[in-house]
């Protein structure tokens, strides 16, 4: 392949299995973005459940580079035959290329199957190797001739060496909460989630009440669980809500009963489950992973540099409670990030609403390489419109902030 990366064995791999998990976890620790979502575990558990299966449309094809016997940088690759799960849409691009009577699928995509939060995802020893993995990406790629290769909301250093590569940027929105900076000398964050909320406009201080007011008048409590703690029974339970909110929706869920099974065995301590009750009876949860990066071995990076991460994930109904998705998805997280010292809550793809609950807007970036000239060059001329109109979009809601002025 052309510019072949010096002195390193590129191995490509159709199986999370085909590279040791200790190897791919040692790697991932490095990174300064790790997160739970790219461990070797979480990947082999969308492989092993049906989720992320080529008869889904994900079809895998891990990319890797060594030197001797070391893994030195790797990323989860997948040959996609449609868009489906991915958070960042490119439909206009593949009904543009089909108007043409080209082909665009398969592609080349580099995430996290399902999952749109920030994070690594070209796992390297260093810069030097980073690089080079994007260029066996770009090379491989074009060898296999695909249309195209898309890695998304990836971390700083990813975003920087595919740029360095000449791909092409495309930014999205996303909503995250963040914790009190700490006060010289004091504790790290808000005292409680009264302190919160006195941070807030008197307006937002006050629907939030209201809301938080509706959901326990109308005798719904919450409790919680963590890593082990959550049975098998609470796992069904969060799964009949999950499914059945989706089949209201008209899909059919992304995620099988059996990858939750595996999280429960494999990574307990990255889930934490909310539960709705009403009656002595369970009407809704909400799963929420977590990242201590006291829990990791952390390679060259210091833990104490890393923030404590909640990702706001799953929910799902078995009853209709106004205002209840709000106090499971946002407020008893907040409340519980508040109280165990999380500096940060990231809630996902979309939704101006989560302003509301001071998630404030934040940029995620993709990068994106299309191999037609003609059809790279139309995309990079709509990028740049579209990365405009980002920019202002963000700068508008900068203008709403939830927060008392003062």
């Amino acid at each position: 392949m052309g510019n072949k990366p010096v002195d390193y064995v590129i191995r490509v791999l159709d199986s999370p299995f085909a590279v040791a998990a200790a190897d791919w976890n040692a790697l991932l620790a490095l990174q300064p973005q790790a997160g739970p979502f790219m461990r070797h575990e979480y990947l082999a558990a969308l492989h092993e459940s049906g989720s992320a299966t080529p008869a889904t449309g994900w079809t895998p094809r891990f990319l890797t580079l060594w030197r001797g016997t070391q893994l030195q940088a790797a990323c989860a690759l997948y040959l996609k035959d449609h868009s489906y799960g991915e958070y960042v849409f490119d439909w206009a691009w593949a009904n543009a290329y089909e108007q043409h009577g080209l082909a665009y699928y398969p592609k080349a995509l580099a995430a996290v199957p399902f999952t749109p939060v920030p994070g690594a995802r070209l796992l390297a020893r260093d810069a030097a190797a980073r690089a080079a993995l994007v260029q066996a990406l770009l090379g491989w790629c074009s060898n296999e001739k695909l249309s195209s290769l898309h890695l998304l909301f990836g971390a700083d250093e990813d975003v920087a060496a595919c740029a360095d590569a000449g791909l092409m940027q495309r930014q999205t929105v996303q909503f995250h909460w963040q914790n009190a900076a700490p006060a010289p000398g004091g504790d790290t964050g808000y005292r409680d989630f009264e302190a919160f909320l006195a941070s807030l406009s008197h307006d937002k201080r006050k629907k939030i009440r209201q809301e938080r007011r509706k959901v326990a008048e109308a005798g719904v409590s919450f409790r919680w669980a963590r890593g082990r703690d959550i049975g098998t029974a609470d796992w069904d339970l969060f799964y009949r809500c999950y499914a059945r909110t989706y089949r209201e929706h008209g899909n059919p869920p992304y995620l099988t009963r059996d990858f939750f099974r595996r999280m429960a065995d494999t990574l307990p301590e990255h889930w934490l489950l909310f539960v709705a009750e009403r009656a002595g009876r369970p009407i809704a949860t909400s799963l929420i992973a977590v990242d201590d990066p006291l829990a990791w071995t952390l390679g060259t990076f210091d833990a104490k540099t890393r923030d404590k991460v909640a990702y706001g994930r799953y929910w799902g109904a078995l009853e209709r409670v106004d205002c209840l998705h709000f106090e499971a998805c946002y407020y008893q997280p907040l409340q519980w990030c508040i109280a165990q010292g999380y500096q940060r809550f990231e809630g996902g793809a979309q939704g101006e609403h989560k302003m509301a609950r001071a998630l404030m807007p934040v940029a995620t970036t993709s990068a994106h390489w299309l191999a037609h000239p003609a059809f790279a060059d139309a995309v990079e001329r709509f990028l740049a419109r579209e990365g405009e109109g980002v920019a202002n979009y963000l700068e508008h809601l900068e203008q709403r902030t939830p927060f008392r002025q003062g």
